[in-house]
């Protein structure tokens, strides 16, 4: 029977996405790997690939539609022996978007004979999307399998119809007694609980009727940004540590350093110093280098540091791996060029997903201190200000002047514990404070 083409999550954070241009057309034959459109995503424009053999039978989204939805049809794919006839009236009329639950709950049933859609995309244990075939979706559900426990072998893991053919199903006893009934209490308790909304768009514009303002419609990065961050902000107990850092001995070292690095064309920001900071420090606190993961934590063994680069209508978090053991030249260069490619929108989502902890520096605005919100699953961020001349008490205990930084870092309590976050902040401080031993 044809085969629907979803809309499909690009990334982790993608919800809806513009089908920016097809690169085929109706009657092409495809294979498995074929790039099928381009699609732009909350962050990116990317490349959807085909994971299924066939002709394009049908193209139901035209090219240049704006917010399609994560499993919308966008076009039928055809199988060996099928012509466009095959295409079901409800195939060839793709929503614009998700209907709601109560839209689809009085929905009239599909006529006798019809064939059955493909499932809706299968979700795993831990809450991530599992990436699957519409093929591989119908096969898996006719054979009662859980999808879950297939690997996949197609494109980046996604799982085709040979996976599901091959595969063997497991029966799960069903869960009884208290813990089953527990589980069921928690997950009422859960849906009872109520949404926290704001004002409605309409509410909010007849509070300025008789004003005069330009309505500026959001993109896909900042409805994104919105959701995520106050999602964060109302579910993740943050708790915050303030510390002031001097940074004479550091100003000193980088002077140094950069004339000898001038022959290479190397030169060493003050923000190259903190990211080796904070990844030597989740080193030297290892049980702060971790992020929630819902019902666990996942400690890392590697530092990847998350920096935060302002781009025009947003921001992006491209993630430094392996931060520890890289050189200062060397996390100078990757970060000017993933800073670049950033404002570029041409980052790649595993080049901005990832990471336990963040750095947003705000210091060369002027901006003294300021508490930045915790970007999950990362277990915090440290937010840099700007650095001033202070007097402060010399070690002899006389007044003196010294360049002094001021930084906060937002904590995750059900990550890292307040004594715990104490320590890496202080790790962090030591190390800028004696950038020596940062090359040690």
């Amino acid at each position: 029977m044809p085969t629907e083409i979803l809309m499909p999550a690009l990334s982790p954070t993608m919800e809806e996405g513009t089908l920016a241009k097809w690169l085929v057309k109706e009657g092409d034959t495809v294979s498995s790997g074929d790039l099928l459109a381009e699609i732009e995503t909350d962050k990116a424009t990317m490349e959807f690939e085909a994971v299924d053999e066939g002709v394009i039978g049908k193209i139901l989204i035209p090219e240049g539609t704006e917010a399609v939805k994560v499993n919308t049809a966008i076009a039928v794919l055809l199988e060996d022996g099928e012509s466009a006839a095959d295409i079901t009236t409800a195939s060839a009329a793709a929503p614009s978007a998700a209907p709601s639950a109560d839209t689809a709950s009085k929905a009239a049933p599909a006529p006798t004979g019809a064939p059955a859609p493909a499932p809706a995309a299968p979700v795993a244990a831990d809450g991530n999307r599992i990436f699957a075939s519409p093929l591989a979706r119908r096969i898996a559900a006719d054979k009662g399998l859980d999808l879950a426990q297939v690997t996949g072998s197609g494109p980046r893991g996604r799982i085709v119809k040979a996976d599901v053919e091959s595969a063997t199903v497991a029966v799960q006893p069903a869960a009884t007694g208290p813990a089953a009934a527990s589980a069921s209490g928690a997950a009422t308790a859960v849906a009872a609980a109520p949404a926290l909304t704001g004002p409605s768009a309409d509410m909010v514009a007849r509070m300025y009727e008789g004003r005069e303002y330009e309505e500026i419609t959001l993109d896909g990065m900042r409805k994104t940004i919105a959701a995520r961050l106050s999602e964060a902000k109302q579910t993740i107990p943050h708790f915050y540590l303030r510390r002031d850092i001097k940074l004479d001995a550091l100003l000193a070292f980088r002077g140094q350093l950069n004339k000898k690095l001038e022959g290479r064309g190397v030169k060493l920001s003050v923000n190259d110093f903190i990211i080796k900071a904070v990844a030597n420090a989740l080193q030297q606190v290892p049980a702060c280098n971790a992020v929630w993961a819902g019902d666990r934590v996942l400690q890392l063994k590697s530092s990847d540091v998350a920096v935060a680069v302002a781009i025009e209508g947003g921001l992006f978090t491209p993630v430094l791996q392996d931060a520890d053991v890289k050189s200062l030249s060397a996390l100078s260069g990757e970060m000017k060029d993933l800073a670049s490619r950033a404002r570029e929108r041409k980052l790649a989502p595993h080049e901005y997903q990832g990471g336990t902890f963040a750095i947003s520096n705000l210091g060369m605005f002027g901006i003294d201190n300021f508490d930045a919100i915790v970007n999950p699953p990362h277990a915090g961020i440290l937010a840099v200000g700007t650095g001033v001349k202070k007097p402060v008490v010399g070690d002899d205990g006389e007044l003196t002047v010294a360049t002094v930084m001021s930084v906060t870092m937002s904590v995750d309590h059900r990550v890292i514990d307040g004594a715990l976050g104490a320590e890496l902040l202080k790790a962090i401080v030591d190390n800028l404070e004696n950038p020596l031993v940062m090359l040690a």
